[in-house]
């Protein structure tokens, strides 16, 4: 048996082991950070560090080459002024002003049907007659080929004035205040088209009796001098040609709802597609209030 001398010594050693290895862990926990002894960070010398960030600034540098040497080439095959792909929109749709399929008016409510005012009269601004004349007066009936030459492409004169009494000059409510609204018509545009025959638009009302309708200009006809549309960036000043149809509705018409469905006739165009009902048509509602 231990002499009780001995006890006390036997405790010093085993405090001072204990205090030695945990001065050896927060060392050892130290050095995994920095060694001052081998100059190590995170268990990596300097030039190791140095050797691995020179890598991956190689690499990194190499991908970003290799991205920009993509688009560049990506770019080179591109056009800044016809798509280098427009095989799926073959043919235009038809698209009517106020920008509403619902179009209700109370005749005797100016502030309700104002919208509908300052929807068209905003629209056509580009098509004043100061405007249109900075454009070219084409010849009626022939395609304005413009292929070859300048990139920037001249427009033929569109004047709001040919749509008459739907143009907003003689009577600025569009006959939306008489309960004879005006809806303006236009084909989206679609680079290089060239319609086969002699494109017009034809109204018809989905009702038991006929509605009576005005077509401006003359004949609902689309001048074949407006195509081929060249693009926006090419043909800055185009403006499409517009077909107004004004409804020359009766009391017997009053508070009934209308759909009235328009397409564009005389033509190749489409407009008997199921599966998309704006394509060379459309079909809105129209019910007039006293």
């Amino acid at each position: 048996m231990a002499s009780n001398e001995e006890k006390p010594a036997a405790a010093a050693l085993t405090t001072a082991a204990v205090v030695a290895a945990d001065k050896e862990k927060k060392s050892s926990w130290k050095d995994s950070i920095y060694n001052p002894r081998t100059g190590e960070l995170l268990g990596r010398t300097a030039s190791s560090w140095g050797l691995i960030l020179l890598f991956y600034l190689v690499f990194y540098i190499f991908l970003a080459g290799m991205f920009a040497l993509t688009m560049w080439v990506m770019l080179m095959t591109l056009d800044d002024y016809v798509p280098t792909y427009q095989d799926r929109v073959p043919h235009p749709g038809l698209v009517i002003i106020p920008h509403s399929l619902d179009i209700h008016v109370n005749k005797s409510d100016p502030k309700q049907y104002g919208h509908y005012i300052q929807d068209l009269e905003t629209f056509l601004q580009r098509y004043n007659d100061t405007e249109q004349e900075k454009n070219e007066l084409c010849p009626p009936g022939e395609f304005y080929d413009q292929e070859g030459g300048s990139m920037e492409k001249k427009a033929c004169q569109f004047k709001r004035s040919l749509l008459s009494r739907c143009s907003g000059l003689s009577d600025t409510t569009f006959g939306y205040s008489e309960g004879e609204p005006c809806i303006l018509l236009k084909l989206n545009r679609i680079i290089g088209l060239k319609p086969l025959g002699n494109p017009y638009i034809n109204c018809t009302a989905k009702t038991d009796t006929p509605v009576q309708m005005q077509y401006f200009p003359r004949e609902a006809r689309i001048d074949k001098m407006y195509f081929p549309y060249y693009g926006k960036k090419a043909h800055e000043s185009y403006a499409q040609p517009l077909v107004a149809v004004k409804l020359l509705l009766t009391k017997e018409d009053y508070n009934t709802e209308l759909s009235i469905e328009c397409r564009v006739e005389g033509c190749n165009m489409r407009n008997t597609d199921a599966r998309d009902k704006f394509l060379g048509r459309v079909t809105f509602r129209v019910k007039v209030f006293e």
